[in-house]
């Protein structure tokens, strides 16, 4: 993890969590273990819980997803927040895992990815994708997500050292109340897509 990210995460936090007050939130942060640092501690109060998710087991996971695009063991509208940062560029189909977000969060809640739009090939196991703004911003609308604000530090000034090469992407979004028609339509995506996940052995 570089220090940008860390920075934008926290931002998040700031900004979207601490005008709640006391309401308890539940928060799930996907691609969580500890590689030269984690996401935990900015979400460490009283009043919140926070569980790290990954693929294996390690450093800060406490919950284990032997899928990536099928989270059998994660209950329908479960979180208040999701949350994943420097993940989705390692994520061969990640549109399978928004879908996934997009379940699991409750309705009224906020999900926040970061991931860079630019930077050298990093690869933990792989590494496949960059996002600008465009493209985050038609990721939340197939899963049917409400966008909230999409920024890319572009700008050297806002790097505190060599993180300026990731030029991160940050999208923040809330899981929208749909009308009976459009639930279903976004639940029969999700099915298909979790279908097509375990047809096609996706890992």
């Amino acid at each position: 993890m570089h220090l940008s990210s860390y920075k934008n995460m926290q931002a998040f936090a700031e900004k979207y969590l601490l005008g709640l007050g006391d309401n308890r939130l539940e928060i799930l942060d996907i691609g969580s273990q500890d590689i030269n640092g984690s996401y935990k501690q900015i979400f460490e109060k009283a009043q919140w819980h926070y569980t790290g998710a990954d693929i294996a087991p390690g450093e800060n996971v406490d919950l284990i997803l032997k899928n990536m695009y099928n989270w059998g063991n994660i209950r329908s509208n479960s979180y208040d927040v999701v949350i994943s940062g420097q993940t989705f560029e390692h994520i061969e189909y990640f549109w399978f895992t928004i879908m996934e977000i997009s379940r699991i969060l409750k309705t009224g809640g906020l999900c926040c990815i970061i991931a860079p739009s630019s930077g050298d090939e990093h690869k933990y196991p792989v590494d496949c994708w960059r996002f600008y703004p465009d493209g985050f911003k038609s990721l939340a609308e197939y899963a049917g997500l409400q966008v909230i604000t999409i920024y890319t530090q572009w700008s050297k000034e806002l790097y505190p050292d060599y993180d300026s090469m990731w030029k991160d992407t940050v999208l923040i979004c809330r899981k929208r109340q749909l009308m009976f028609a459009k639930r279903l339509k976004l639940y029969l995506k999700n099915r298909l897509s979790t279908l097509l996940a375990i047809h096609f052995d996706l890992k």
